[in-house]
């Protein structure tokens, strides 16, 4: 009897304690953006909506956010699209040097970020490029690409060629078999892919900070400002992140709940 009760209330203990665990960083950058605080935000000071209210007052923190939103977004485009070419080049199609292909996209998944950052820093320098946007837009795909090339590459995997093969039967032509069968059913894995991409990118530091140069990102912004006390308005754009992510989540597991109730009352 002991056991069993024992057994029944450990689990779910140990992953409340590990999400509480988890959710301390997130609540103290919450709480803190409201700090009243003058030039070091450590300790309480009071509630103030000012932080929230005029978060561009604070020098450079808009313009590191803007930045890494332009190169987020623009490597996710990317690596997404080509990511999405790779893995079904290397599902459906047998060519010469596919197993080494296979191998050279998981080893940027085994590299260490400061190996690569400070290889592709040498790359950059090697071709006269000069460090800023451009670069970290570079280095961003090249990093965020194989992770793209693994979510995709397992959700081509698992679809059925039978469904491809009734479109050709059905005498459609494969740019039609293509949008109106593969790419609904690979849509999944590809959003999976590019969101996670987007948050790899978002997040970087190490590689960012091998290849931009003077071009400030928000984590390299939070890092400079973590000498002197990160200022409340880094804790804003932090938690409206986190807000704007969660949103999504909740989003598309509603969707996916009312389509799937749908489906079911027909």
């Amino acid at each position: 009897m002991t056991r069993f009760s024992l057994g029944k209330y450990l689990l779910p203990t140990y992953v409340f304690l590990t999400f509480l665990f988890l959710m301390i960083p997130i609540g103290y950058t919450f709480a803190f953006s409201f700090n009243d605080s003058i030039k070091s935000n450590i300790i309480w000071r009071g509630f103030t909506l000012d932080n929230w209210l005029n978060v561009c007052d604070q020098a450079g923190v808009c313009g590191a956010f803007g930045n890494s939103l332009l190169v987020a977004v623009i490597a996710t485009a990317v690596s997404t699209v080509l990511g999405t070419m790779i893995a079904i080049a290397l599902v459906r199609y047998r060519f010469k040097f596919r197993s080494a292909t296979n191998l050279l996209l998981f080893l940027p998944l085994a590299t260490p970020e400061v190996v690569m950052g400070a290889g592709l820093a040498a790359q950059f320098l090697d071709f006269g490029w000069t460090k800023g946007l451009t670069t970290v837009i570079i280095a961003h795909v090249m990093f965020t690409l194989s992770f793209v090339v693994v979510t995709v590459k397992a959700r081509v995997a698992t679809l059925d060629p039978a469904l491809e093969e009734a479109g050709r039967d059905l005498y459609a032509s494969p740019i039609q078999v293509f949008w109106k069968i593969t790419f609904p059913l690979l849509l999944p894995g590809i959003l999976s892919a590019a969101m996670l991409a987007f948050a790899l990118s978002f997040d970087d530091f190490i590689i960012t900070q091998f290849n931009s140069g003077s071009v400030d990102t928000f984590p390299k912004f939070v890092y400079t400002a973590a000498a002197r006390g990160i200022p409340p308005e880094a804790n804003v754009v932090g938690s409206f992140v986190f807000i704007v992510a969660i949103a999504i989540v909740i989003a598309v597991q509603v969707r996916s709940a009312m389509k799937k109730r749908k489906l079911l009352s027909k």
